[in-house]
């Protein structure tokens, strides 16, 4: 979680709203369940499971997804979410940031 935190606070003081961390998927499903996010970054490994359920609700909801994971298999991530990009750990917040401005700027 503290990797999240931090992330969430460069983001931040890179002017993004950040909604999160979410560190179970029964929370973050919660939380789409009050709001659309513009875009998501997600950690495969949550403390109740996998990511997977939270991802599919936001490929419904058309919201680009930034696997952000030390525990993701790219290959498998890609094949189920071809949209979305995967950013391995340890992953430098700038390529991160990048990704995400890349995903915004397409969706616009």
């Amino acid at each position: 979680m503290i990797i999240a935190f931090d992330l969430c606070d460069r983001l931040e003081d890179s002017g993004y709203d950040v909604d999160g961390p979410y560190p179970s998927v029964a929370r973050a499903m919660d939380a789409l369940a009050n709001k659309r996010p513009e875009a998501a970054i997600l950690d495969v490994q949550l403390t109740d499971g996998d990511v997977l359920p939270v991802a599919d609700r936001l490929v419904e909801m058309d919201v680009p997804i930034v696997f952000h994971s030390g525990h993701a298999r790219p290959e498998v991530l890609m094949k189920r979410y071809p949209d979305a990009i995967v950013c391995a750990k340890p992953c430098a917040v700038g390529a991160i940031e990048s990704s995400l401005r890349e995903m915004l700027i397409d969706q616009a």
